[in-house]
């Protein structure tokens, strides 16, 4: 694609970035085709295609105006389009860049301006999310039912054993996923644990940064990279194997660092070495020998979320180790498509997000299963909200006993 970009981005890092990512597409829509939001909306400009033309006209000197924020609002940032693209098109990230630009030049309704801080404001820190968790859970009895689907029972997290192994490795505390469900880092812990991994948690180590990117509040998101950086760095010195993910949506944000920071002189190599440090759960008992695990065999539905199969491009990962270990795994009917968590999106774009939501469970019941298992927190919380079938990261199938 032929691009002539405006004086105002065209020598900056995200001109250029944008210039490059841009010329890699060739307009040849395969991207549509697996669209969750064309699919629904039918409308070119809720598709890769249209949206990528939005973009550049704006990159190109037109006026941005509502609806083209609407159009770029109303992208999940699944990166199926990704995954289908013959030419390598980095739609995310030209979504990230489009988007940041867009919010500059058009305001925002005020509501929508205080949503957006809101959840800035409370999302990425545990401790006031768990707050208002915790009052939110007093309260269930008393909420509307749409409100009441959304709080997700406590449950226990168990023991967390003792660093005892010679090969250890960090984990993600992340900032919901510790109030909403600590049992999942807790179980991939006892994993490892009989795998002969210990699997070492980092105080101070909280939001990855993506709340905040995503909402076009990169300087404030690049922030949250650094402090975590510096959380995790005293550990990666003294010998840490490796850095576990079990929030899928975290491990595609932290396996961008490398790119992302490559500009800050005192984080890039540091960003670049996390990065390459980063793991997802998944990866890591692919790669290991399971020999040492014993555990109940159930027939699951596996939704694998974007954020694992898109971003990080690896599909088929976590159902190789399920499938290795004896669980049946009943067929899910287009599984490329997001379930309509994406973040924030649930709360930003109810309507679309619950229309995802309907279809991916309808989806996910059809073969059947006794479970529905995932890999991102968002994704867990979004289906319990509906699901009459119990919902759990996967990595607690492996955490019960056979």
């Amino acid at each position: 694609m032929q691009t002539a970009l405006a004086d105002f981005v065209r020598d900056t890092p995200e001109g250029r970035e944008a210039d490059a990512i841009l010329r890699a597409c060739v307009h040849c829509g395969f991207c549509t085709a697996t669209c969750p939001t064309y699919q629904l909306l039918g409308d070119e400009l809720d598709g890769p295609r249209g949206r990528i033309y939005l973009i550049k006209q704006v990159l190109e000197g037109h006026a941005a105006t509502t609806r083209t924020q609407l159009h770029l609002d109303r992208c999940l940032t699944c990166r199926a389009c990704e995954t289908t693209c013959p030419s390598g098109v980095k739609y995310g990230r030209l979504a990230d860049i489009g988007r940041k630009i867009v919010d500059e030049k058009v305001s925002r309704a005020f509501f929508d301006r205080l949503q957006r801080w809101g959840l800035r404001a409370v999302l990425p820190y545990t401790s006031r999310f768990a707050t208002l968790l915790g009052v939110g859970r007093a309260l269930r009895p008393l909420l509307p039912p749409k409100v009441k689907r959304s709080i997700i029972a406590a449950e226990p997290a168990g023991t967390w054993p003792v660093s005892r192994h010679s090969r250890r490795m960090l984990v993600l505390d992340g900032c919901v996923q510790p109030a909403l469900a600590p049992a999942i880092n807790a179980a991939a812990a006892r994993v490892l644990d009989r795998l002969g991994i210990s699997l070492v948690p980092t105080p101070g180590a909280g939001c990855c940064g993506a709340v905040s990117y995503h909402l076009t509040a990169q300087e404030e998101g690049l922030d949250f990279m650094r402090r975590l950086i510096d959380a995790w760095w005293p550990q990666i010195e003294a010998g840490a194997e490796a850095i576990v993910m079990t929030a899928s949506g975290c491990g595609a944000m932290v396996k961008e660092y490398g790119h992302l920071l490559r500009g800050d002189p005192r984080y890039a190599e540091k960003a670049a070495r996390v990065t390459m440090m980063t793991r997802d759960i998944g990866e890591v008992l692919a790669g290991t020998d399971l020999s040492a695990l014993s555990c109940r065999r159930r027939r699951i539905a596996f939704q694998s979320p974007c954020t694992l199969q898109h971003g990080q491009q690896l599909n088929g990962v976590v159902e190789g180790v399920l499938g290795k270990l004896g669980f049946e795994l009943t067929p899910v009917p287009d599984s490329h498509l997001c379930c309509g968590s994406a973040g924030t999106y649930s709360i930003l774009q109810e309507r679309l997000s619950q229309r995802l939501l309907a279809n991916k469970l309808k989806a996910l019941s059809s073969g059947g299963p006794e479970l529905i298992a995932t890999a991102n927190i968002g994704c867990l919380a979004h289906l319990k909200s509906r699901s009459e079938i119990p919902v759990v990261h996967w990595i607690e199938l492996l955490d019960s006993p056979a």
